[in-house]
Formats: C-alpha cells, structure tokens, sequence
C-alpha cells in the first residue's frame, strides 16, 4: 500500500507531504482546487509521460516519491528480475530537470520508465472518471472476466503460442510467394545451370588452358630456341658446360692450398650439375614439343567458352563463375524441393493450431465457470445501489478464429429496468448507472486479486442521496481488504472514510498554491457541512455531518 507521497514543484504545487494509512481514505475539495494535479503527479510515479510544462518554477527540478509497503504481496520475483534491491518498504521517486529530461529511481537505482509501469500495475489501480465508459469496451470486459477467472498466466501462454503459430503462417506464405516467383524463374536457371555444369569448371582450368593454347599456337618458336639454347650448352668446343668444365678441371687442382679454393670448386660443381639437370629437362621439354592442330582447336573452343560465360554473367574469373553455378543449383534446388519444404511448415502449422486450440478452450472453460457467479454478485450489488430490477447478461461465443485473447467473442448487456430488453451495457445505461455497475465491479475484482491499493477518482458521478450512502458503504468495505482512496463531491460517501484529506487553493505573495492537510474530526465536521449546505453552514448541516460520520 502507498504509506507516503511527497510532491514538489509539480504544477500548482510547491511542496506537499501526506502520510496514508490502510483502510477507506477519503479527499475533497472544491472544484479545481487540484485534486486532478494530484492524481496527475501520482501517474508520473507510476510511469505515465513526463511533461515539462508540468514544472511550477522551471529553474528547479520537480520531484515525486511515494513510499509503498509491499512485504505482502509477494513481489520478489519482480525485483529479482528487474535486477534491483528488494525492500519492504520500496521508494519509487521521478524527477523532471529542468532540462527537460525525466529520470526514474526503484530504491534509488535508476530504471526505465517501463519498469516503473510494470511494477505500479502491481501497486495501485487509479479509476479515472473516464474509465467507466470502458465497462463497453470488448478488451475491458475480458479483462475483468479473465482477472476473476485468473486466467492470466493462461493469456501469457495463449500469446507466445499465438506469435509462434503468426510466425509460421507468415513462413508459410513467404515460402509459396518464394515457389511462385521461383517457378517463374525456373526454366531459364535450369537452362543457365545446364550451361555451367557442362562447362566442367574448375578452379584454375582458365589459366592451365591459357598456358597450353600458347604452347600449341608457338611450337615453331619454341622448338627453334630449345634447340638453340641446348646446342650451347651442349656443343663439344664452346658450350657451356664444355667451358665450365674446363673450369672445374683447373679448380680442382688448387683446391687442396686453401678452404677459399676448395669453395670455388664445390660452387663450379654445383653449377655444372644445375646445368646438367636444366639440359636433360629442356631435352625431354624438346621432345615433347609437337603440332597438333586438333588439340589447339580444342583448347581454343574451351576458351572462348569460358570467355563467353564470363561476359555473360559479368563474371571476372572461373571461380566467381562456379559460384553463380552454386547459387543457380540452390535457386532450382529450392523450386524442386519447395512442396516438401511448404507441405513441412504446413504440417507445424496444423501442430500449432492444436497447441493454439487447447489453450483457447482451456481459456474459455475457465471463463463459462465464472460467468454465473459473476453475474449474480454483480446483480446483487446494483440491488445494494439501487437497481433492484437489474439484469446483467453476458454472451461469451466461441469461434473459429484464433483473436489475441483466445477464440472467445464476449459481450456485456443490461437491462436497467423491470420488463426492459437486453442493449449492449453502453447503450442501456445511464451516467449513473454505468458508475453504480462500474463501482460493482470494481469491488468484484478487489475481492478477487490481491492489489494493494485502488483510488477512485469521482466514482459517485450522476448519483445522490441514498444511492451514495450505498456507494460509501461498498467502498467502506472494500477498505477492509485494501487501502481505499476515493476522491469525492458527496458528503454521503465523505462521511464513510476512516481518513479525510482535503485539498484546497491558496493565494501567497499574489503565487497561487495547491495545498492538502488531514480533517480532524471537528474540522471534518465542518467540511461536511459546506458540502451538505454549500457556502453557508446552518446547524442543521452539521447536525447531519455528524449523523453522517457516525
């Protein structure tokens, strides 16, 4: 529960500080004293977006911090996984500089603002007069149904599976559009690889061929300058290896007088035999050397193949070329193989619509158990508020379609009088009625979860009189489980509150200021009375605000 709010420099307020306690709290105030402000500030705590116009002195910063008491309710888990230091009495503070950023603090460890919308819907639910219109919207009545029903780690699940059986379905359909685009492509890429793979490319051949084709087309040269170079080397009176010969002969016969000589020798030596080995090869490369028109033709032809397909497919060498030729066999490979592929993914989407199925039914089970229940302490209620010919009826249909909440349709309709016919709730009630069935399910659902804390913002909108005694005692009751905020006009509903705030203007130094102090109960009195009797307070007003108290 919140134990404690500190408000500073936040709009109409310079500097507030409240202590809450457990049970039914009540504030009042004239109208735009700044009630608003104060629930405003309380959203920013709980994550809502900062504004900096917000500020009241724009030279300092605005600075909101409650403290909670949270021992209670389990909430270990929550702070274990958002890396943070578990209190029992936690500080949730938020501050605006007045550079305009907003930073955010659990227990003086700074958090995204997602952390603190996480853990304020843990902590408190604020009713705005606006959100009883919500009681006709589809995604608040499964809320309330599914709160009841506590189905929420059902919905978790329901929604991973339903994003899996999405993405399936969308692997589904990429892959037909993949197979349609590809079997419009499919003759021509088969045609492409055909032409590659008879090619018979491999790494290299482009330059082996090149090499043989200059050998063929140069055989008159080649064998002319073999012939010439090994003539020199071999001739009996001036080739070369004669003359180095020579050369070792007259080496050998100093070599013994020094290691120098000796040296001379062995290189000589190693010259001749280098020589040696470079004749018999060139001899042997001679011998080989022969025309042959046939296979220079050949050569030619796997060229200019291999040229062609290069200016084809932009291709710079023969292995840019063996990588188009594999991304074509994957390209046709996919068109061949894209029934099997399709009728697999097909098959897990069938597996996911069972998985989806079950938890939908599941989900829908929990929801038909309620529903009568529901119905029944909803009616009673509104019997309590002053509806006693209230019929509420909830249609919960089942369909085929797999919706983000399940495959459930759900509508919630009233009929307000005796002898009425069933309208869809938004239709069929009036402001005050639709106040009255939103306090009814509010209560419900206090019952059923275990939220700290719930403040209601003018709750007793369009009604008066006994209804609003009725209304007090409801939230009386519920401030036996939960602390209870109720900010309120209704002096019948003031008079239920275990604790009484009010929030009043103040002019200061011609600065207007936003104030709030805790009644005592003579103060209460008198704030009872100028609600029960406007400007002026007679006897009889206070006479009746102290009935009402008692």
């Amino acid at each position: 529960m919140l134990t404690s709010l500190s408000i500073k420099n936040y709009a109409l307020i310079e500097d507030i500080n409240i202590d809450l306690q457990s049970g039914f709290t009540i504030i009042t105030g004239e109208t735009g004293a700044g009630k608003s402000i104060m629930l405003g500030a309380l959203g920013l705590l709980l994550g809502d977006r900062a504004d900096f116009s917000s500020i009241r002195n724009s030279e300092k910063k605005c600075v909101i911090e409650g403290n909670f008491s949270i021992s209670n309710y389990k909430l270990e888990n929550f702070f274990k996984k958002e890396d943070l230091d578990y209190e029992p009495v936690s500080i949730i503070r938020r501050e605006i500089l007045p550079s305009g950023k907003s930073r955010a603090f659990i227990n003086d460890t700074p958090v995204k603002i997602t952390a603190l919308q996480k853990l304020g819907g843990y902590l408190i639910d604020i009713h705005s007069q606006h959100e009883t219109l919500s009681l006709g919207n589809s995604d608040y009545q499964f809320e309330v149904i599914d709160t009841i029903a506590k189905s929420e780690a059902l919905i978790i699940q329901y929604k991973k599976e339903l994003k899996e059986y999405k993405a399936l379905l969308a692997r589904c359909e990429e892959l037909k559009e993949e197979q349609s685009q590809a079997a419009k492509e499919y003759d021509y890429n088969l045609f492409l690889l055909n032409e590659l793979e008879e090619a018979g490319l491999k790494s290299g051949m482009q330059e082996e061929l090149e090499e043989r084709y200059e050998e063929l087309n140069n055989v008159e040269e080649l064998t002319e300058n073999l012939s010439s170079a090994i003539n020199y080397l071999q001739q009996e009176e001036i080739g070369s290896l004669e003359s180095l010969k020579s050369v070792r002969t007259n080496l050998s016969r100093i070599a013994q007088f020094s290691s120098n000589y000796e040296n001379f020798y062995e290189r000589i030596q190693s010259v001749i035999i280098e020589l040696d080995d470079l004749e018999a090869e060139m001899t042997s490369a001679l011998e080989r050397i022969e025309a042959n028109p046939e296979e220079l033709e050949v050569v030619n032809q796997k060229l200019q193949l291999i040229y062609n397909l290069q200016k084809k497919h932009n291709a710079e060498d023969v292995d840019e070329l063996i990588n188009i030729m594999n991304e074509l066999r994957e390209k046709v490979s996919v068109t061949e193989n894209a029934e099997a592929l399709l009728d697999e993914v097909q098959a897990a989407i069938g597996e996911q619509e069972s998985v989806l199925s079950r938890t939908a039914d599941e989900l829908h089970q929990k929801r038909e158990k309620i529903v009568p229940a529901f119905i029944e302490q909803t009616e009673q209620i509104l019997k309590d508020l002053g509806m006693p010919n209230a019929r509420l009826n909830i249609e919960l249909e089942q369909g085929k379609d797999f919706l983000s909440n399940g495959r459930d349709r759900l509508e919630w309709y009233l009929a307000a009088n005796k002898g009425g016919s069933f309208k869809e709730i938004k239709k069929a009630a009036s402001g005050g009625e639709l106040s009255r069935i939103m306090l009814a399910v509010k209560s419900i659902l206090a019952a059923q979860s275990n939220l700290p804390t719930i403040i209601f913002d003018e709750i007793d909108t369009g009604v008066s009189g006994e209804i609003a005694q009725k209304m007090g005692e409801i939230l009386q009751k519920m401030g036996n489980n939960m602390q209870v905020v109720a900010i309120t006009h209704l002096p019948q509903i003031a008079g239920k509150g275990a604790t009484h705030f009010k929030i009043f203007k103040e002019d200061n130094e011609q600065v207007t200021q936003t104030k709030i102090i805790r009644l005592e109960e003579k103060d209460r009195i008198e704030e009872l009375a100028l609600m029960l009797g406007g400007n002026t307070k007679s006897d009889s007003a206070r006479a009746h605000a102290k009935a009402l108290l008692n």
